[in-house]
């Protein structure tokens, strides 16, 4: 594997070979889907308006060229998402981690992406977004984690342990 990591590595520093991706950036309105875009594509943090129609960038990361769609989240947009589901290749789903009152709501939402057989093989990017206000500094992770596989949970240690005092 090493090998081929490498032979990659090196027609991507000349140039010559870049994968190219079909993301979706989907969650409820005011999740923070465009901000993350932008945030990605420019480096900038700038207030949006929020999207009433589909939009999409082209940005990098890495040796990764991403065609990223920005879907609205309110109500009404989401009953498009659906046509944007031929040949993605990885969905982006943003929760607003501080938005109680929407969890049932996003939860059911994400159900629903999750259960659709036009995406049963297709991996998922979700992101809790957090607001780190001077008064809400509290440090929050989430780490995925296998006992059986034993893998995961050490990570997460780590994390945890540079906030102990």
């Amino acid at each position: 594997m090493f090998l081929v990591d490498w032979f990659y590595g090196v027609l991507a520093s000349l140039g010559l070979w870049q994968k190219e991706a079909k993301i979706l950036f989907l969650g409820l309105d005011n999740a923070g889907k465009t901000t993350l875009l932008h945030m990605l594509k420019d480096e900038r943090l700038v207030q949006h308006q929020p999207t009433q129609y589909p939009t999409s960038e082209e940005l990098s990361i890495g040796k990764i060229k991403f065609k990223a769609f920005d879907l609205g989240g309110h109500q009404i947009a989401r009953r498009v998402w659906k046509d944007y589901y031929a040949k993605v290749d990885a969905v982006v789903y943003l929760v607003d981690a501080y938005d109680k009152e929407r969890f049932a709501e996003s939860k059911k939402e994400l159900d629903a992406l999750l259960s659709d057989d036009s995406l049963a093989t297709v991996p998922f990017l979700i992101l809790g977004k957090v607001s780190l206000s001077e008064s809400n500094v509290r440090p929050l992770e989430v780490f995925m984690c296998s006992i059986v596989r034993k893998m995961g949970y050490g990570e997460g240690f780590k994390w945890m342990s540079q906030y102990i005092k």
